[in-house]
C-alpha cells in the first residue's frame, strides 16, 4: 500500500491486481477509481489491462497508477511486458521506464 497524494495504490498479489483508491477527505467512503491487472512470471510481469472508471477519467489517476506499478516492478528486479496499450503509451512517453520493457510477443 502506498499513498500518492489523495490516491492510494493497493497491491493484491493473490489477485494479480493493483487498485487505485481515492481516499476520502473526511467522512465519505474511499472509492476504487481504477485498477491494473497483470500476470506474474518468474522473470517478468505481463501488464494486461488498465481501467479507470469513466467518471474519474481525465484526472491523471491512470498515469499515477501505472507509474507506481512500474516503480514497484523495477524494485523487484523484473522486466515488464506491456500488453496493455495504455502502459505501452506511458512507457513511450516516459523513457525512464523503457529499459525494463520487453517486446510484446506477436
Amino acid at each position: 500500500m502506498a499513498d500518492v497524494g489523495t490516491l492510494r495504490i493497493d497491491h493484491s498479489p493473490a489477485q494479480e491486481r493493483y487498485e487505485a483508491i481515492l481516499v476520502s477527505d473526511s467522512f465519505g467512503e474511499d472509492e476504487v477509481v481504477g485498477y491494473l491487472d497483470y500476470v506474474s512470471e518468474p522473470y517478468q510481469v505481463v501488464l494486461t489491462h488498465t481501467v479507470v472508471r469513466e467518471q474519474y477519467s481525465g484526472h491523471g489517476y491512470a498515469g499515477q497508477l501505472v507509474r507506481f506499478v512500474l516503480e514497484d516492478i523495477r524494485a523487484s528486479g523484473k522486466q515488464v511486458v506491456p500488453v496493455c496499450s495504455y502502459v505501452q503509451r506511458f512507457i513511450e512517453r516516459h523513457p525512464e521506464f523503457a529499459d525494463m520493457a520487453v517486446p510484446v510477443p506477436q
